[in-house]
């Protein structure tokens, strides 16, 4: 089998790369993930159901299988009594999204997340979550992906404790950053830390994100408003 061609091969090379997915919320619409807390148990329950939803999304035009490791965090499966599973659950995700990637010869990437757990006061928590982002980064490796996503971040410093987990031991893969930014009034759009939007995308990438963007909180018009706001700021950014 040859080689895919690399994420920042295309994107060198302008290509547009398409990476598709929702699984949690597909899933949770069919009764498979308990709406709150939002973790992938379907990937122990039902695998074969996961595989297939894999294959959907790049049927539908994915050039990329993300592994169903959003809110897969350790944190968030003791939530549902299930920290004993967060291993495998991570690398089960990650071993069928390699599968089907190989059988159809598109990219896969890692996922970590927002965990819910990160106090910009506590560095305990800090701590841990810095932690949990090293584990999955390390299976993530292990199991074969191309690349790495950290997504849905609404505080910049955990979004940027989950780039420096990727860099420092994705040996290599590459970073791709999506945020969840508020809208604070008066036009102002920040994280919740109190850093700017655009000053905090600039540092992600001067810190190594090979692509920063945004995803989930937002309707289609208010995606474009801020797609425009840093694509004028001179921002490489995804949705």
């Amino acid at each position: 089998m040859e080689p895919v061609k690399g994420l920042l091969d295309r994107l060198k090379d302008g290509e547009t790369v398409l990476c598709a997915e929702g699984y949690v919320m597909d899933f949770e619409r069919q009764g498979y993930i308990k709406s709150g807390p939002f973790v992938p148990e379907v990937v122990i329950d039902h695998p074969e159901l996961v595989r297939q939803k894999y294959r959907d999304f790049v049927n539908a035009g994915s050039d990329v299988v993300p592994a169903l490791t959003y809110y897969a965090s350790r944190k968030k499966l003791s939530d549902v009594d299930r920290e004993d599973e967060v291993e495998l659950t991570n690398r089960l995700a990650l071993k069928m999204a390699r599968e089907v990637a190989n059988e159809t010869g598109t990219l896969m990437c890692g996922d970590i997340s927002n965990t819910g757990d990160w106090d910009p006061t506590d560095e305990t928590t800090q701590k841990a979550v810095k932690a949990m982002f090293k584990e999955q980064v390390e299976w993530a490796v292990e199991e074969g992906a191309n690349y790495i996503i950290a997504e849905t971040f609404s505080i910049f410093h955990e979004a940027l404790a989950a780039l420096t987990s990727i860099k420092e031991y994705g040996k290599g893969l590459p970073a791709v950053v999506t945020v969840a930014p508020r809208h604070m009034g008066n036009g102002e759009v920040a994280f919740v830390d109190g850093v700017g939007l655009l000053d905090g995308l600039r540092q992600l990438e001067a810190a190594g994100a090979a692509v920063v963007g945004f995803n989930c909180s937002y309707g289609p018009s208010g995606m474009v408003d801020l797609i425009q706001r840093a694509q004028k700021a001179g921002l490489k950014v995804n949705i």
